[in-house]
């Protein structure tokens, strides 16, 4: 597998909303059976800027110069005894094979133990996207379960394999 040093993955900020509309509009086709339908409001620059504003979600983005390569996120962020969050993350078509998410993966992973103290982070997956699949085995997630019928993605209620990765076995942090 090629290892591109010169992709690398940052935080993404509101900024990006120009290169993440450019990135999403490029792959809406490459996308589309793992998504959800989305409105044509959804690929303007104003969309993603909201959506990249949105302090409920952590972002970090792929980045090949100025080019928004792939994404990854973590979002129902729960603390207290929990401490847990979903993990999503898509690359660009023209970037996939690269071993990217999985270095995103792990990456997004570091940052969940060590920055925000999560114990786990789980991830789904529609039963056919076997790429997704490999990538969660390679980053140590492991299979909890089927949900039937879990997401609207591309045009129907699909089910998913929902995958999990304990980070720590420690406490939970007392500030949570």
């Amino acid at each position: 597998m090629a290892h591109d040093s010169s992709i690398r993955l940052r935080p993404a900020t509101p900024d990006d909303a120009e290169l993440v509309t450019e990135a999403l509009v490029r792959n809406r086709d490459h996308m589309r059976p793992w998504e959800p339908d989305r409105p044509a409001d959804f690929y303007t620059a104003r969309a993603q800027a909201n959506r990249l504003a949105d302090p409920a979600v952590r972002r970090w983005h792929l980045v090949d110069g100025a080019r928004v390569v792939g994404e990854a996120t973590l979002s129902s962020i729960a603390l207290g005894p929990f401490r847990s969050a979903n993990l999503g993350y898509w690359t660009d078509a023209a970037y996939t094979g690269r071993g990217l998410a999985t270095r995103a993966v792990e990456e997004v992973c570091r940052a969940a133990r060590d920055e925000l103290g999560l114990h786990r982070v789980e991830a789904g997956t529609v039963l056919g996207n076997a790429a997704s699949q490999r990538v969660l085995r390679k980053c140590g997630f492991e299979l909890i379960g089927t949900a039937s019928r879990y997401l609207h993605i591309d045009g129907e209620w699909r089910d998913h394999h929902l995958f999990q990765r304990v980070l720590h076995n420690g406490p939970p942090n007392a500030a949570g």
